[in-house]
């Protein structure tokens, strides 16, 4: 069984260092800390069944906001990691690659499906973490090998670098999450898109209803808001260099990230994440390495807390 670790486990942190969620800064995801305004929701959003026209609605929306070629599917989804969970049912298990260090839920989920997974060398499957997490590097455009997911759950910080626009050729699925670059993770949304057979049987193993009522709807909107996303590119750029000024003056090293998230190295990584949590400060660590740290981007009530605490 692969092992799977994650940022946002707060909890652990206040069972370890004290305090409540409230009183904790946490920078150990990737998530936008300033999130997309949700819009009213009707009742019906909460009260009646997701509706058939406002899933057309948000595909619709979907394909105009990431340029989806007409001749692609669009399946939404609970999230992009229930997705993950059901893609390696799509073909027979064989071997597959996933370049690491890299987001450990698609080799679990491979594992689970009895697949043999493996980081390098020839395979009848493949997963690209694009741009990837924690490192930030892209992949090139892939060539055609056997079922392929290429997971996007990061690239709305820089589209012109999706390869979106490959589906739907061969058995290539490309991911999208709506909880990093909108910020609302709780939604639980996602996206696949590729090709209208394997889409259907992923839809078929989800089963009817995957999508809130609530989430079709906030999701139309904020995919429909062209401006708030540039806006929102542009500070998260300029948040970033503000972070990579607090952590290299601190004596840190960056070492790759997006402008969701840096990657820093560090003499002791452990030792700084422990000294960030006497601030009530949570950071993320890995276990493939002594030196690196993952932080997230701060909200605006956040910069004056890391700045002290760095001090």
């Amino acid at each position: 069984m692969i092992a799977r670790d994650h940022g946002g486990n707060l909890d652990a942190a206040c069972a370890r260092h004290g305090g409540t969620r409230a009183d904790w800064l946490d920078l150990s995801t990737g998530i936008n800390p300033v999130p997309y305004p949700l819009p009213d929701l009707p009742g019906e959003a909460w009260t009646a069944l997701p509706d058939a026209g406002a899933r057309e609605a948000l595909i619709a929306a979907a394909r105009r906001f990431w340029n989806i070629p007409e001749e692609a599917s669009i399946l939404p989804v609970p999230g992009a990691s229930a997705a993950i969970a059901q893609i390696p049912r799509l073909a027979p298990p064989a071997s597959v690659e996933i370049p690491g260090p890299t987001y450990n839920e698609h080799a679990a989920a491979f594992d689970r499906h009895r697949w043999q997974v493996r980081e390098t060398g020839p395979a009848r499957g493949r997963v690209l973490v694009h741009p990837n997490n924690p490192t930030g590097a892209f992949h090139p455009a892939p060539a055609p090998r056997g079922l392929t997911v290429i997971d996007e759950s990061f690239c709305d910080v820089a589209p012109e670098r999706s390869h979106v626009g490959l589906c739907p050729r061969f058995d290539l699925l490309v991911l999208k999450s709506f909880g990093k670059f909108w910020g609302l993770a709780g939604l639980r949304l996602g996206f696949v898109i590729g090709a209208e057979k394997p889409l259907q049987r992923l839809e078929d193993m989800l089963g009817p209803w995957a999508v809130s009522g609530p989430a079709l709807i906030a999701g139309t909107a904020a995919l429909s808001d062209l401006a708030w996303a540039e806006e929102t590119r542009a500070r998260l750029a300029a948040d970033a260099a503000r972070l990579d000024a607090l952590m290299t003056g601190a004596g840190a090293d960056l070492s790759g990230g997006t402008s969701l998230f840096r990657l820093y190295e560090v003499p002791d990584a452990a030792r700084m994440q422990e000294h960030l949590a006497r601030h009530h400060i949570w950071s993320r660590i890995f276990p493939w390495s002594r030196h690196a740290i993952r932080l997230g981007m701060p909200g605006p009530e956040g910069w004056d807390r890391l700045q002290e605490a760095l001090s």
